[in-house]
């Protein structure tokens, strides 16, 4: 791991941090100043949602949800009944022509809206990967400096009990073989 990080200065010193994507040296920067990496997107997407995203956003939610389809469903079986127990007198007997009419703009003004709400979900995503990415990378960063930190107390603590023992050796008191106390 270690080696990892040394090729990554390597690569920082030759190529410089100017041709780093601005994620990547943004996420350096923030490690360099012991900054946290942590944000909360949804909030900061909220906030920048223009009215066609909003109303996007609430057609793609009402329209996926039951109450919409239990809804719809009630109004089309109302419509078709009407329509066959007026027979005479309805305003669109059988075959429904008007009810085709009217699922057929539904249809293609409210698939191309859901798409929009699709499509700003999937950079929403992609943007939460990225974060996710960073978050990642400065934890697992941070884990190795630990690790580091660890292995040089462990250097520190194994090279005071050598010189103890280095010391109770070269003791004049101590006798071959003989335990100090």
């Amino acid at each position: 791991m270690a080696a990892s990080i040394h090729l990554l200065a390597e690569r920082l010193i030759a190529e410089g941090v100017d041709d780093l994507p601005a994620h990547e040296r943004r996420l350096l920067e923030r490690i360099a100043k012991r900054l946290t990496v942590t944000r909360n997107w949804s909030s900061d997407e909220e906030e920048t949602r223009t009215f066609g995203q909003r109303v996007a956003d609430l057609v793609a939610y009402w329209g996926g949800s039951w109450p919409f389809i239990i809804g719809f469903g009630a109004v089309m079986a109302a419509w078709i009944g009407y329509n066959i127990a007026a027979a005479a007198g309805a305003f669109d007997p059988y075959p429904f022509i008007l009810l085709n009419l009217v699922l057929s703009t539904l249809a293609a003004v409210q698939a191309p809206i859901i798409m929009m709400s699709q499509n700003r979900q999937a950079s929403r995503d992609r943007l939460q990967a990225l974060h996710d990415y960073e978050v990642n990378l400065k934890a697992e960063m941070e884990i190795v400096a630990l690790h580091d930190k660890l292995d040089k107390l462990r250097i520190n603590e194994i090279t005071d009990a050598l010189q103890r023992i280095e010391a109770v050796i070269a003791s004049p008191d101590t006798k071959p073989y003989q335990r100090a106390e």
